[in-house]
């Protein structure tokens, strides 16, 4: 596959970046902005390998690709956290290391991932590499949107936004790409809100899916303060597997590779002068845990957004196509337990549930909450 064939449903931004990576309009500070799951450092790294490889060279794109895929490209710094913001005295070494020469490329580049976890201060020590960067270095920023940089950032790069792909897009891709069948990827896509991560991991994954199937099934099936409780506690289980399964074979594989460069053999004693390296690993993968399981409560919580905004559009007879197509008749029964003004509350709730644990309300809390909004006795008629 090629470097922009990872992309889908974004064909202006990539025509963009691809115009100033052959010099036509090519700034110094770049900001790639979209929604979760379009692509965002997908872009970045393609644009990034385009301004690395050396065209004259015959082969040097492939080789420039595979090397910015392995983060070992020596013109390019990368910055990227698994943390809540991203340290100062990291931006101050990316800061440092712009400021040298090209080593074998036409340009170095410097990437930040979620740049919207800098803190203002932090944000004002790259200003100042922002107003006045080395001939030859570009910046590569990626946020969620430009409100979530300072102004005085937004006003020295030039902006790149990416769309919502569509449902259809996505699916093609991930049809393309793991060879899934098309029906199978269009549900995916579907449920995954065209969020192309979430999506590929559905498609591939039974026990996303299985978790994903639980979490619906005990929302609908709230009819007491005592099982919201309970429904709030099987919640964090579940963020907690998915948050397990994304990170357990990471960690693993980061063991073995700083091993390795160590020079300790697998299942070797790690020398005592060593420990401190493979203890700093360690507290940086407790890290990433966290923030991998808040992570994972947010995916719930989006997932019975889109549960309850099907059950409201069905209450108000709006003919547009379910999220969640593959439980309609489970949607149409909840559609009658409920008023329309409940479930409204209902997505309310949701929505502060999502601002609380952002602001570090305990999650327990915060869902045993939104749960009591969701409480829905059957009518004795059908009991």
């Amino acid at each position: 596959m090629g470097i922009w064939d990872e992309l889908t449903g974004q064909a202006d931004a990539i025509a963009t970046v691809r115009a100033a990576a052959t010099g036509d309009g090519l700034a110094h500070s770049w900001l790639i902005t979209g929604p979760p799951g379009s692509g965002r450092s997908t872009l970045a790294y393609a644009f990034a390998t385009e301004l690395l490889a050396r065209p004259e060279v015959p082969g040097d794109l492939e080789h420039t690709a595979a090397q910015v895929a392995a983060r070992t490209h020596p013109d390019m710094a990368v910055l990227t956290t698994e943390a809540v913001i991203i340290k100062i005295e990291d931006v101050r070494r990316l800061v440092a290391a712009s400021q040298f020469s090209p080593a074998v490329g036409r340009h170095r580049v410097m990437v930040i991932e979620d740049a919207d976890r800098m803190t203002e201060r932090t944000s004002n020590v790259l200003l100042k590499a922002l107003e006045e960067p080395p001939e030859r270095t570009i910046w590569i920023l990626c946020a969620p949107s430009e409100a979530d940089l300072l102004p005085t950032i937004r006003s020295r790069v030039r902006s790149v936004r990416l769309r919502v792909p569509s449902v259809d897009d996505v699916a093609e891709l991930i049809s393309r790409r793991d060879g899934i069948s098309l029906p199978e990827a269009t549900r995916a896509a579907r449920e995954a809100q065209a969020h192309i991560g979430m999506a590929h991991r559905l498609a591939t994954d039974e026990q996303a899916r299985t978790r994903r199937r639980r979490t619906m099934e005990l929302a609908l099936g709230i009819r007491s303060v005592s099982a919201a409780v309970l429904g709030a506690a099987e919640l964090l289980e579940l963020a907690g597997q998915d948050a397990q399964a994304i990170t357990a074979e990471r960690d693993a594989e980061e063991r073995e590779q700083a091993l390795r460069s160590l020079g300790v053999e697998p299942g070797g004693t790690v020398p005592p002068a060593l420990r401190a390296q493979l203890k700093a690993l360690e507290e940086d993968q407790k890290r990433r845990a966290t923030r991998s399981l808040r992570d994972g409560i947010d995916r719930i919580l989006v997932d019975l957004l889109s549960l309850y905004r099907d059950v409201l559009l069905l209450q108000l007879g709006v003919d547009i196509e379910p999220v969640n197509l593959a439980i309609y008749a489970e949607l149409a029964q909840a559609a009658t337990r409920a008023t329309p003004a409940e479930t409204l509350a209902t997505l309310d709730a949701i929505t502060e549930a999502r601002t609380r644990i952002e602001g570090n309300v305990a999650p327990a809390l915060a869902l045993e909450a939104m749960l009591v909004t969701a409480i829905r006795r059957v009518p004795a008629a059908s009991r």
